[in-house]
């Protein structure tokens, strides 16, 4: 029996950066894992979508200025949902000093802007599992 390959959902918080998010659905594609490629930015509709695709993460990219509670709202509409199983990583532009605040939101990790795409790999194949 083949194992099912893990699915991310990558979508985004604030407008721009698709390359970024294309790039990200090509390399993560590349290293085995089937991803869902949106555009979405409101974190019911990024619920929504997961749900629907039964992913088991969510990935998440963030510019300057992001509102992160956007987080704590993907975290509580997963939880209302009973879908808690489904882990959630940021990327992107964020000051430090909010990183705590994130993971105190639920979110597994942060990855900062240039983080080279093999350690993102490589982090994720270590620590992302289906959850069902």
């Amino acid at each position: 029996m083949v194992e099912r390959k893990i699915r991310i959902l990558l979508g985004k918080l604030g407008e721009g950066h698709k390359e970024a998010l294309l790039a990200l659905a090509r390399n993560f594609s590349e290293a085995g894992f089937e991803v869902i490629y949106t555009e979405l930015r409101e974190p019911d509709a990024i619920v929504s979508s997961a749900l629907q695709e039964s992913v088991d993460h969510i990935g998440i990219t963030i510019l300057p200025g992001t509102d992160i509670q956007a987080f704590a709202e993907i975290r509580r509409l997963l939880k209302k949902e009973n879908s808690e199983y489904i882990t959630v990583t940021a990327g992107g532009f964020l000051d430090e000093s909010d990183i705590p605040l994130l993971k105190d939101m639920g979110v597994m990790e942060f990855f900062p802007k240039g983080i080279p795409f093999e350690e993102l790999i490589e982090w994720s194949m270590k620590n992302i599992r289906h959850k069902r």
